[in-house]
Order: C-alpha cells, then structure tokens, then sequence
C-alpha cells in the first residue's frame, strides 16, 4: 500500500506555534522533507528540529535558483517547474514504498508556499492530509499588537513581487493590507504605499516571532536592510486616531459611476477610504460603505454650489474632504460647482483634486455594445441652469453635424415636454428608424436597457433615472444568433 502525504504548516518561526496536530504528523512520518536554498539551511526545518528523529530518512529539496537570473532554457519558470517535477518524483518514489512523507512548510502550506507544488503535482495520487498553520500575516498582526481587520474592512494580501502600478491601485482601494515577500522589492513597495497615500500608516514586520524580530514604522527602514522574510501591514482603521487639526486639508471631488461599488475605481476608493468628511446628494453618499471614524454631510440634489461651499470649509479647517458625485464628477455633475466656488479669493489656498469616474453614456453604451464608437456629443436637456432655446440650437447643430448623440437628464416629474421637442428637432435630421438606446439605472437593482426606433421614442418611458443614446447615419442596430440585439457606430466614416 502507498504511503500518506502530510503538508504540514508550522507557523511563522517560533517552534512554540506549532500545532498539536503538526508535531503529531512528523511523529508519525518516516520521510521528513523540506525545502532549503543552495546554502542548505531550511527554516522549517529549524523550526522542527526538535520533533525529527535519528530514524527519520530526510529529504532535502534545493532550490536550483532563488532569482529570477538562471540560464535554463525555459527561464526562472521552466527551472522552476523542472524542480518541482523532480521533487514531486523523488516523494512518491517513497509513497510508493509505502513511506509516509511529512513535508515541513514554514506558516500555511497552501499560503505562498512550496509545498504547494508538491500538493498539486500528487494529491490525487495518494492519500493526503494538509495541516495548517499559523501565517506570517497573523503573527505580524499579534506582534504589533493592533486588529489587522475588523468589522466590514476588507484585508487584502498582496505580494510584493506585482508590479508597483498594480500594487498602488490595489493599495488605494483596500481598507486593511499586508504585503508579502519583501526583500529586493522593498523600494517598489515602499513607493506604491507613498502613491497610494497609505505609507504613514505602513508598519514593519521583520522575522515575526523569530529571533532577529523587528518591528518600525515603514517609512523609517532602510531598503538596504530588508530579508526575504518581512512584510508590510496596514492595520485596521477603526479607531484609528484621525488627525483633529491639520494646517490645510483639501477637497476631492469623486465620482461613483452610474451604481454601486463595482464602478468605483482604486482611486476612488482610496479617496472615499482617506476622507474625514463625505459631502454629497443624500442617494450617492447611500452608494459609499460605511467607515468608523468618519462624518457624512447629505444634502439634496438642488443646492451644489452651497454644498461645494461647505466642503471647502470643512477643508480650511484642515479637514479632508470627498464631495461625492455620481458618473464622472465632471460630466454634468459636482466638479464645476465646487471649482466654481473653489475660483474665489477666499478658497484660493484650499487644495481641490477632481478624480474621474464611469459617466452614464459610457456605461450605457456598453450595455448596448458600441453606440458610442465614432464622433459623439454630449448635451443635458435640462433647461433648468439654461433655456431651452440654447438646448434647442446645440441639439440641431450636433443632429445636422451626423453626430451620435448622449443625452442627458432628458426627463423628470417637472419636465415633462423636453423628450418631445428633442425627438422632432432630431426627426428633421435623422431617418426614423434611428436606434435610440434608452438606459435606465445601469449597474442599479432596476437596470432597463431596450432599443427604439427614434420614431418610437415615448416621452412617458424616459425618467431622470434615464439616458438615451441616439444613433448617427453610420449606427448599426443588429440581432444577433442568440435573439440579443446590440447597436454599434463604425469607426469609419463613408467619403463623401
């Protein structure tokens, strides 16, 4: 009969944080194996060394390269790969004896680790018992003494060895994070926490429960003296002491797409994260989760340059502020308000940043398929900040231009009429069988998408909720094998 595989974890160094249940294992192993670098030394195995017995046969998996600089023909990965294939041959060359094969993992053996490898290349071959352990991740957070999570934050574990663009956007959007693998990305890290806005929070955990542990703040520790075995944390936020009083605070203005969470970029929600203060039309602040420590100023939808004027306020009293806005802040919406405001005498110290977000005619767009492929236009019917006979004359021009049209807040309970009049001024330029795409509520719980003929447009389907999109000469509405209608504009336009 073949032997039992054993993946046993042995926590982050301290031998006293092995389990019952590992120490167990390796008693009952005839093969103890481990991984070590070309030096010899294995870690797990030091952390063991005190259940492995003379009897035991040990079996010493060397790494062939610990950088990504080998001469092999396939690269650091087909190195790799031929490693552990021979690792894998040499275990169940022992299995198949009938031995019984511990291999020793330093924290988990399914987190980060080798033994890994071992599991995917023979689990379905022999009879196999994975132990866990306790992670770096834990025993940094113990050894700080601080909540690593709490409540609905969101931990994020991230290696370090991701590019720094990845890791300052995956930084910025996450409340709580852990950065694994150090060593020779320390500088990358350290810059994507310093761009992300996070590296004052950043603490330092070197050899957690090890000897030569050592905790610092991260901004303070020199890349020079970084190992392999150190991460970085960001620990929880709730209770975290927001700073009362600073010498100035600033004002960003952020867009949450036409829903939810799922539209927010990292950037976003980095911002929404950092803020002291959230100001904002009541419904968009309701789209922003919840954070302790943090105040929420709602206000209606109707007063933009009062509430653009609170927030830079809040910020000449050094408080930093997130004016929340829905689509893109720029589009119809809450960044000319406050840059408005912001243009004053008084606000011309106040720092003010306008970060972007999916605006409705991009997402509804997409919905459709490509509707939005050539040259568009953007206007808003709305004739409450200018008359309709403005809106009148854009709408002719941008129609007789040939242009696709996005139009914006076509409708509401007060402006009934609006939706009308647009269909006839576009009838005069437009064939009647024009797609029109009518969205409603994209990415929210009462999402509608359809596709009208522009002769068909009914003023009574179309709400504030709504945007339409209505089709140039060139726009293509087509129905395809599985009954799905889509509308795309070509990208290229017929010479005259």
């Amino acid at each position: 009969m073949s032997g039992k595989l054993y993946g046993v974890g042995l926590g982050p160094g301290d031998p006293s944080l092995m389990t019952v249940r590992a120490v167990e294992a390796i008693a009952e192993a005839d093969v103890i194996a481990y991984h070590s670098a070309r030096h010899g030394r294995s870690i797990a195995r030091s952390i063991a060394a005190k259940h492995i017995r003379a009897d035991h046969i040990e079996e010493r998996l060397v790494y062939p390269v610990t950088t990504e600089t080998t001469d092999h023909p396939g690269g650091y990965k087909g190195a790799m790969e031929e490693f552990y294939t021979e690792a894998s041959a040499r275990l169940a060359a022992h299995l198949d004896a009938g031995r019984t094969v511990a291999v020793l993992a330093e924290g988990d053996p399914l987190f980060y680790g080798s033994y890994m490898h071992m599991h995917k290349r023979l689990t379905d071959r022999y009879d196999t018992e994975v132990i866990p352990g306790v992670t770096s991740v834990s025993a940094a957070a113990a050894r700080l003494g601080t909540p690593l999570a709490e409540g609905e934050e969101v931990l994020t574990i991230l290696p370090g060895t991701l590019p720094e663009e990845e890791l300052t956007a995956r930084l910025a959007a996450t409340d709580v994070a852990v950065v694994m693998k150090l060593g020779r990305t320390f500088t990358k890290v350290r810059s994507a926490l310093e761009s992300s806005g996070r590296l004052g929070e950043a603490r330092y955990v070197e050899r957690a429960t090890m000897a030569g542990e050592r905790l610092a703040e991260l901004a303070d520790v020199d890349a020079e003296s970084v190992p392999y075995f150190s991460v970085a944390v960001l620990p929880s936020q709730v209770d975290a002491e927001r700073p009362e009083a600073r010498e100035r605070g600033e004002v960003v203005v952020v867009g949450t797409g036409p829903a939810g969470p799922l539209w927010l970029t990292p950037e976003t929600r980095g911002a929404l994260a950092a803020a002291d203060d959230l100001v904002g039309y009541t419904t968009y602040l309701d789209r922003v989760p919840q954070r302790a420590g943090q105040v929420r100023h709602g206000s209606d939808n109707r007063v933009e340059s009062e509430r653009a004027e609170f927030a830079l306020d809040l910020a000449r009293r050094g408080r930093r502020v997130a004016v929340v806005s829905g689509g893109d802040p720029g589009v119809f919406a809450m960044a000319t308000a406050v840059l408005e405001v912001a243009s004053q005498k008084e606000y011309a110290d106040v720092p003010v940043r306008v970060l972007p977000g999916v605006t409705a005619a991009n997402a509804a767009a997409a919905r459709a398929g490509a509707p939005l492929g050539h040259d568009y236009a953007a206007l808003s019917l709305s004739d409450r900040l200018k008359p309709w006979e403005v809106i009148a004359e854009r709408l002719s021009a941008a129609a007789s231009a040939d242009l696709v049209l996005a139009l914006y807040n076509p409708g509401s309970r007060s402006r009934t009429w609006q939706v009308g009049k647009a269909r006839e001024l576009l009838l005069e330029h437009r064939a009647p069988d024009t797609p029109v795409v009518m969205a409603r509520d994209v990415g929210g719980s009462g999402e509608r998408v359809r596709i009208v003929r522009l002769a068909d447009l009914d003023p009574a389907e179309v709400d504030m909720r709504t945007i339409l999109l209505v089709g140039s000469s060139q726009t293509r509405a087509v129905r395809r094998g599985d009954g799905e209608e889509i509308v795309w504009t070509p990208r290229r336009y017929p010479e005259a």
